[in-house]
């Protein structure tokens, strides 16, 4: 009997192939109209209640025509970006990325690459963006690392080999309930949450992970760690990793690093660094020196979406030592053999240093960003955004009705309106009245925190379009709508 197909072969490629290309065109005129644009734009806005009804929709049995589904992208979804691109968008702690990084992407994509196994050239592509990543650090030519989607995998990934090779405890192979005792992880308070929520993922639970307390500068006192440390061991416990921040989310405070080196060697403990925001300020000459032990830490975690500005999302985790770093995730099932020649031979799979086996080709974007820019103009960008917070910073102190609420590190300038006859109450009121109108009449994005009490607006610029007078805007906009608020008593 012969079986004959009678239909036509189904594709998802298109019919017209002219008309696609036409239409991808398109779609990069229009983005680099907004780019060129961008800053005559309203940074943010809200959205509509039909936009949020439309994007509530069942899924569709039918598809649609490319040219009308581009259409309602720009119609419904395009329009209310968050507006990261945007060049006065200071909240939380979010790069603007850059033209070639978005083509970069593009061609990432088409390629389509998995960049974890297998012999092509995603994955040489891939070593030397780890390898470049190791010199901007100073980190040794023989240490490993691996590209993440950003600080939380890159933070867990470097906990986890901390605590599988810690010591003869064999925790990989026998599980945290064979360990000796409980071990026991050092960061601040200010430390961020993706360090307790890694504890909480490898086991370790959260009452294993002790918050030290911070000085006025918002860094990790050394004298408390080093007080925790010694009754841990008396009770028993296993103290077995500090993590240091270089530059806290809440205010780029960074932490006293060579003392924490110190004390983690005196320890026999295992010294990791959170640098997600701030490990590149290393290339900003004013902070290198401050940041310099970062270069014999145990492991390292940073964001390149942040200050290397390139689109998101990725991350990288430096491991000192390669061996330790490879034995904590390496596996190779029947179907990943890897052979001398042909597709599956090549470079050592970068599962065999991480969890995920699926991954895109996300080196692509650093390596055309580095090769575009260099090394020498981003360590300009950087020092740039840090000296355009102290430029802020010192507007703040030309104004009474203005207030620094923490010294400024690095890119973050924290402060607040105040007036003499108001509760702290009413100033909270006042200043989240302030960043609301901020947002909503698209002026600027800062963001907001609590310090020492204090609601404070929180400018964190790792931005690569802003300019000194966005700066300028933003104290005369804050003092403008500031004082509309008071005159009105709302």
């Amino acid at each position: 009997m012969s079986l004959e197909n009678n239909n036509k072969d189904l594709t998802l490629d298109p019919e017209n192939w002219d008309q696609m290309r036409e239409l991808g065109h398109r779609m990069i005129d229009d983005l680099f109209e907004y780019w060129k644009g961008i800053r005559e734009e309203k940074i943010w806005k809200p959205i509509p209640a039909e936009v949020k009804d439309f994007l509530d929709q069942p899924i569709p049995e039918k598809g649609q025509d490319p040219e009308e589904v581009y259409q309602e992208f720009k119609q419904f979804i395009f329009p209310y970006n968050k507006g990261n691109v945007h060049p006065r968008f200071f909240a939380w702690i979010q790069g603007t990325g850059t033209p070639l990084g978005v083509l970069a992407d593009l061609l990432a994509s088409g390629m389509n690459p998995n960049a974890a196994i297998g012999e092509h050239s995603a994955m040489y592509v891939d070593r030397q963006v780890v390898n470049w990543c190791k010199e901007l650090m100073n980190f040794p030519k023989e240490a490993s690392g691996i590209l993440v989607s950003g600080g939380s995998m890159a933070n867990i990934t470097a906990l986890t080999v901390a605590r599988n090779s810690f010591r003869d405890e064999k925790i990989r192979s026998k599980g945290l309930k064979a360990a000796s005792a409980q071990l026991v992880l050092y960061c601040s308070v200010e430390t961020h949450s993706c360090i307790q929520k890694a504890a909480e993922i490898i086991g370790l639970g959260t009452d294993a992970v002790r918050k030290i307390g911070v000085n006025e500068r918002f860094e990790m006192r050394t004298n408390e760690l080093e007080a925790q440390i010694q009754a841990d061991l008396q009770a028993g416990l296993l103290p077995f990793c500090i993590v240091g921040t270089s530059g806290t989310v809440n205010t780029g405070a960074i932490d006293p690093m060579e003392e924490l080196l110190e004390i983690s060697r005196k320890y026999g403990m295992w010294f990791h660094v959170d640098g997600a925001y701030g490990a590149l300020a290393k290339l900003d000459s004013k902070y290198s020196g401050r940041l310099k032990a970062i270069e014999e830490a145990d492991s390292l975690a940073f964001d390149l979406h942040k200050w290397l500005y390139v689109p998101y999302e990725v991350g990288c985790t430096l491991i000192r030592d390669a061996k330790k770093h490879r034995e904590s995730f390496a596996v190779t099932p029947n179907y990943l053999l890897q052979e001398s020649r042909g597709l599956a031979g090549g470079l050592d799979s970068v599962n065999n240093y991480g969890f995920e086996l699926s991954r895109g080709f996300k080196a692509l974007k650093i390596w055309m960003s580095l090769k575009e820019h260099g090394r020498e103009k981003y360590a300009q960008m950087i020092a740039q955004n840090n000296r355009q917070a102290e430029y802020l910073a010192h507007l703040v102190n030309q104004h009474p009705e203005l207030e620094l609420t923490a010294p400024v590190s690095m890119s973050i300038t924290c402060f607040r309106m105040i007036h003499p006859d108001f509760s702290e109450s009413q100033l909270r009121e006042l200043n989240r009245e302030i960043l609301l109108r901020l947002q909503e009449e698209g002026i600027a994005s800062p963001s907001s925190t609590i310090l020492n009490g204090k609601f404070t607006l929180r400018v964190a610029n790792v931005n690569q379009r802003t300019r000194m007078e966005d700066m300028d805007l933003l104290v005369r906009e804050v003092l403008r709508i500031g004082g509309e608020i008071q005159n009105s008593g709302t």
